[in-house]
Parts: structure tokens; sequence; C-alpha cells
């Protein structure tokens, strides 16, 4: 039997309001699953304590990212909050090309720009169980102004109307159900006859012979 065709990686959309849990579920979802890559977004605001360029954002002055943008490096960019951030052409395909899975924790409108482009993306919005628990997440996080968590509320409304342009809705009520639910989509979107096809020519080319 012929050798298995390694095909291209799947992409994987992952976005939710600020303090739905979206990146410590993708945190989680990266340890337990070795097949799985984090794109390190580009941004222009400056490094949080702890945060390291390279590692957890490309950080790049306002300057160099516009250039870059008019260049047409990026993939997709959006402005939140006064600052900007985009996903590299250029590390997505690496990455899909080397056939690893890669996942986008963006926002819904650098969402929408993947899934013009790649309608084969997988998009997932991860939805707090409510309103009144979110806020209080916002809170305990004890680093934002009241005034900074309204903001936050308010943009967290406009983000969760956007649920619908998903292909999946996890809420994230209880974190390991919620881990699971990830962990269930990727499984079943590697599976998908697409993406099998690839690995199995050799099986499927024997069933359809007469």
């Amino acid at each position: 039997m012929s050798a298995l065709i390694e095909p291209s990686g799947l992409l994987l959309i992952v976005s939710a309001p600020s303090g739905a849990g979206k990146t410590s579920l993708v945190k989680a979802l990266l340890e337990c699953d070795p097949d799985l890559v984090l794109s390190i977004s580009c941004t222009t605001r400056p490094p949080r304590f702890s945060e390291q360029d390279g590692v957890h954002y490309h950080f790049l002055d306002r300057a160099t990212f516009e250039k870059e943008l008019a260049q047409g490096a990026f993939l997709e960019y959006a402005e939140v909050f006064g600052q900007l951030y985009g996903t590299r052409i250029e590390d997505v395909n690496r990455t899909l090309a080397s056939g690893r899975d890669l996942v986008l924790e963006i926002d819904w409108q650098g969402a929408r720009q993947i899934r013009a482009r790649f309608p084969e993306a997988i998009s997932i919005f991860i939805l707090p169980p409510s309103l009144e628990e979110l806020e209080r997440r916002l809170r305990n996080r004890g680093t934002d102004s009241p005034e900074v968590i309204a903001r936050r509320m308010d943009q967290a409304r406009a983000e969760l109307a956007h649920w619908p342009e998903y292909d999946y809705l996890v809420v994230n009520d209880r974190f390991e159900s919620a881990l699971a639910a990830l962990q269930a989509i990727v499984i079943a979107a590697r599976h998908r006859t697409a993406r099998q096809r690839q690995y199995l020519q050799a099986l499927l080319g024997e069933i359809a012979a007469p």
C-alpha cells in the first residue's frame, strides 16, 4: 500500500469577547494537542508584564505595522481600543503548508476577513454563560478601572451580536466541559471527508476499483 499523503493543515478560528475565557481555553487546547499551533499575531499595543516578543505577540510600532499593511502582508487586521492587530499571510501559509493545524485567536472582524479568503476555515465562538458572569470575571481580574470595564462590556455586547457568523458555539460555563467541546470540534474537523480523502487515497481508490 502506498504511503499516506500529508495534507495541508486545518485553519481554526476562535473568537470571544474579553473575559469569556478564550485565551485560557486555547492554551489548554494547545497543551493537550501537540498537532495544534497558535498563530502569533502582530500588534501595536505595548507588551504587558511578562509578555515576550515573538511568543505572545509580534510587537510592532504603528509606523511599521501600517507599512506592512500597505504592502499587503496581513491576512487580516483590526483596530481594537485604538491599537492595531493583524495576522501575517506568510506565517499562516508556512504553518498550513507544513501540514500542522493552526489556531487563530482573533476577533469577529479578523474572523470575517479570514473566512472570505479561507472559506474552509473552522470558526468557533466562545460565549460566557451570561452577561452578568462576564462582568464579574472582568471585575475579578483587578486590572481595569470601572470605566474600562464598562467600555469592555459595551464592546462585548457588540461582539456577541456576531455569533451567527460562526460554525460552532461553545459556552464557557464549566471550563472542563468547554475544553472538551473544543477538542470534539477539532477531532470532527480532522475527520471531514475533504480532509480524510488526502490521507486515505490508497484505501478510497481500492474501494472505488471494479
